[in-house]
């Protein structure tokens, strides 16, 4: 006989899959902040407008991570017993401000490499040599922060873990374009032209943002909204209607949202006036319990009525 997961099993569960993001994503802050200030010192020294770019880049993802990490603490805490859907939202909305930091490092940016690709000059041979070094480890560091997230992401759905694993992955690739591009000033030092390389690099890093910035509003912004489930979740509320067909009336409409990692599902029924009470709740109780167990971390409402979405 299938193990029935109870309300407290269920809630155990997610404090401990909430706490393991926020231990997660704090650490992340942490190394983030240790790696910043001799990024800073590096770009001064250097000359580099690619380490400038990084260290605009690296500040802005800070900032971004805390608000990741302020977003988890504070549903560690326990933001359900005040909303009664969750927060959801709020882990949402901190993968659309993700997002929107994400632009805001896109413009600074830009501007500093548009300055740099009009005025460019020589980069100084012993700061890039340490900001090699320092790349290398970065490209390490942060591909291990997003094989990490990325585990994590994967065992169940949150806006918070899904944006934090785009962030990484860029770190990850936008310091290894840094490196590629230091490494080539120093290799092709004697040609005139190698004095482009350092801000064309910093278009790629540009580019980058520019990609992963979208793609973390665009797929924040329908959870935010309230849009529908997806297709292939649709498809299993037709299944379960179609299973107990011949034990309602009419079918007046669904209503199903996302917030967070947790779906929320209502159906409006009409049954026949002359069963019994019992008869109807049991009926409601085999649809509802048949949805939960296709949809994990769904919560499925039926409400009876005779209108459409409840209406007389």
């Amino acid at each position: 006989m299938p193990h029935i997961v109870t309300e407290e099993e269920k809630t155990i569960s997610d404090t401990h899959s909430y706490q393991t993001r926020e231990k997660v994503i704090f650490k992340s802050l942490i190394i983030d902040i240790v790696f910043w200030i001799p990024d800073i010192l590096l770009a001064i020294f250097s000359g580099s407008v690619t380490l400038y770019a990084d260290v605009i880049k690296s500040g802005n993802e800070i900032l971004s991570t805390f608000f990741a990490w302020i977003a988890m603490r504070k549903i560690t805490k326990g933001g359900g017993d005040v909303y009664d859907y969750g927060m959801g939202k709020f882990e949402t909305l901190t993968g659309i401000i993700t997002g929107a930091v994400m632009f805001l490092s896109l413009v600074l940016v830009f501007a500093i490499t548009s300055y740099k690709l009009l005025n460019p000059s020589l980069l100084h041979e012993e700061g890039t040599l340490l900001a090699i070094c320092m790349m290398f480890i970065g490209v390490c560091v942060n591909t291990w922060l997003w094989r990490e997230k990325s585990h994590i992401a994967k065992k169940e759905y949150s806006p918070v873990m899904e944006s934090q694993v785009r962030l990484f992955k860029t770190k990850a690739l936008t310091d290894l374009t840094v490196l590629i591009a230091l490494l080539l000033v120093m290799l092709l030092a004697e040609y005139e032209w190698a004095i482009y390389i350092d801000p064309v690099a910093s278009f790629i890093v540009i580019g980058s943002f520019l990609f992963s910035g979208y793609r973390t509003i665009s797929s924040s912004l329908p959870d935010l909204l309230d849009k529908t489930i997806d297709e292939e979740l649709q498809l299993e509320v037709v299944r379960a209607l179609a299973e107990y067909f011949d034990e309602y009336e009419a079918f007046h409409g669904v209503r199903s949202r996302r917030s967070g990692n947790n779906i929320y599902i209502e159906l409006f029924l009409e049954f026949n006036g002359e069963k019994k009470f019992s008869e109807i709740q049991d009926t409601i109780n085999r649809i509802k319990n048949t949805l939960e167990k296709k949809i994990p971390r769904s919560s499925v409402t039926i409400m009876p009525c005779t209108g459409k979405f409840g209406t007389i």
